[in-house]
């Protein structure tokens, strides 16, 4: 590996040791319906995004609790000490990508047949504090 190669990865893993996240891959929901989730939290509070998804009729809103769960686990993971409670986290932001499309056959009328999309898709949340911005400076 190149010189410039390696400072450029050890810069992105320092980036992400004061980041935040949690990642779920090959869930088999399309993802169009997924960022139907995901836009009903995108930017809330951590616990009001909770109580958001708990309450949802949505079928994919099992997963992203799940998920972001796992993205406060994680922050708490690197912040011993410090409680949920009082630290103001919220969904700094969430991804939804398109994952593998598993490509099925179904008979139609007359011989033919009829192509199915079985469609999935990879979740990203990020959780971050809300830092207290006063008279322009960041405290």
């Amino acid at each position: 590996m190149g010189a410039r190669k390696r400072l450029a990865a050890e810069e992105r893993k320092e980036g992400k040791k004061h980041q935040y996240f949690a990642v779920l891959r090959n869930c088999p929901t399309s993802p169009r319906k997924m960022r139907l989730v995901a836009d009903l939290i995108r930017g809330m509070e951590v616990s009001k995004a909770l109580d958001v998804l708990k309450y949802s009729s949505k079928e994919a809103s099992n997963r992203v609790e799940k998920l972001l769960l796992s993205a406060v686990a994680n922050w708490q993971a690197k912040n011993e000490g410090v409680r949920l409670e009082g630290s103001d986290l919220y969904v700094k932001t969430i991804m939804v990508d398109s994952g593998r499309i598993l490509k099925r056959f179904r008979p139609a009328p007359k011989g033919s047949a009829n192509r199915i999309k079985k469609r999935s898709n990879h979740v990203t949340i990020y959780v971050d504090r809300k830092e207290n911005v006063v008279e322009g400076k960041v405290n």
